[in-house]
């Protein structure tokens, strides 16, 4: 298969991603059929799957110095957010999830700081994942993001960060695990919650209140590839602790090329609001909150 996205051959798929155990660059083998038949059965039972060591560990060597090289330009955010990622309503009962805020103590190290050999950079621009992903979702077309912030950050959790209960922006995202953190930082969400048609807000008000009958937690390992619904499912990061970061690397995936995150939402999570992020606000994939 050509190699358009990337000449450097260290930074060929079969030098990120273990193409020897999962074939993703030819999804006609039967191996790739029943890799794809069973992260849709997960999707589908669970609302997200995982492949489990899917990224080298050559691979997630660079991809672990290139976070550490860019881990002074990490914006870090300390403020208290809803799980929409904006402003409250003060017309609105004040048990209201739109106005149930809590504090975030997390950081990203944005898309567009990755360096121009990156890895994640060049598995994010790679056709065949993006084909493979949404063969696992049975949804196509799917669009890498136009969110030039967004588009496929590093997330890092350091000592005391937690990231609480949220929705992504976009529809889709595949996580890779970089880094896990000596304790906590366990991936837990509630999925499909929602749906474009309905915000659900007495069932994603039992969740912030504490309660756990539709929440799933996920501990992942350094190298698995995570593929979940964002949008619909909302989702939160345990607290982290001790002196090792958990990184986490996040290409997302759209079904509208054109949108990107509103001002607000990006403002909160990547510390800024471009001109791209006014001019498209009202160009929204949906009718959700956010």
């Amino acid at each position: 298969m050509a190699e358009t996205f990337n000449q450097d051959a260290e930074r060929a798929p079969s030098h990120i991603i273990d193409l020897d155990r999962y074939p993703i660059d030819d999804l006609s083998r039967p191996e790739t059929r029943d890799l794809v038949a069973n992260c849709r059965r997960e999707l589908d039972a669970a609302g997200c799957c995982v492949v489990h060591n899917f990224v080298l560990p050559q691979s997630l060597a660079r991809m672990k110095a290139e976070a550490d090289r860019l881990l002074p330009r990490t914006f870090w955010s300390t403020e208290d957010h809803n799980p929409y990622f904006c402003a409250g309503a003060p017309e609105l009962p004040a048990d209201h999830p739109q106005r149930t805020f809590q504090k975030r103590d997390s950081g990203f190290i944005n898309s567009d700081l990755l360096e121009a050999d990156s890895d994640l950079r060049a598995i994010y621009n790679w056709d065949g994942l993006t084909r493979f992903v949404s063969d696992c979702l049975g949804v196509s077309p799917i669009y890498c993001w136009a969110d030039p912030l967004g588009c496929n950050p590093y997330g890092v959790m350091r000592n005391g960060s937690f990231f609480p209960w949220h929705f992504d922006g976009n529809e889709f995202t595949i996580s890779i695990l970089v880094q896990e953190a000596e304790m906590g930082g366990v991936f837990e969400y509630a999925p499909d919650i929602r749906s474009p048609e309905n915000e659900n807000f007495d069932c994603v008000k039992r969740v912030l209140d504490g309660g756990r009958d539709c929440v799933h937690a996920l501990d992942l390992r350094p190298g698995d590839l995570q593929i979940f619904k964002g949008r619909f499912s909302m989702h939160r990061v345990t607290p982290v602790t001790g002196g090792k970061p958990r990184i986490i690397a996040l290409p997302t995936y759209v079904v509208d090329p054109f949108a990107v995150n509103r001002p607000e939402h990006s403002k909160q999570v990547y510390g800024r609001a471009l001109p791209i992020h006014y001019e498209r606000e009202s160009c929204r994939p949906d009718a959700l909150t956010d």
